[in-house]
């Protein structure tokens, strides 16, 4: 029973912790690793390449926009094939040749 308990915490903790996340504006490393789910040396990797926006203030800790992470996570959005079926039609209707 006493595990039951401690797991359901555990839960509850993770929960909060998330909702917090979601109310800053600015995360940082640990953070943001925790926003984006993953690892710590992938971000590190992203941000030595300058694949991810980020702050460095001081030239050592790093920081983050949660805004610019969603947008960062929402590029190069992959169309359904029913949007590529639809985009194909229009082009043909619009260049067929008379």
């Amino acid at each position: 029973m006493d595990e039951i308990i401690l797991k359901e915490l555990g839960e509850l903790k993770k929960l909060i912790n998330e909702q917090n996340l979601l109310k800053k504006d600015v995360l940082n490393f640990s953070e943001a690793c925790q926003y984006l789910d993953i690892s710590e040396s992938h971000l590190y990797k992203l941000t030595s390449r300058k694949q991810i926006p980020h702050f460095c203030p001081q030239g050592k800790k790093l920081y983050f926009n949660r805004q610019e992470l969603e947008r960062w996570l929402l590029r190069n959005r992959q169309n359904t094939n029913d949007e590529i079926d639809q985009e194909a039609t229009d082009y043909v209707i619009q260049n067929r040749r008379r």
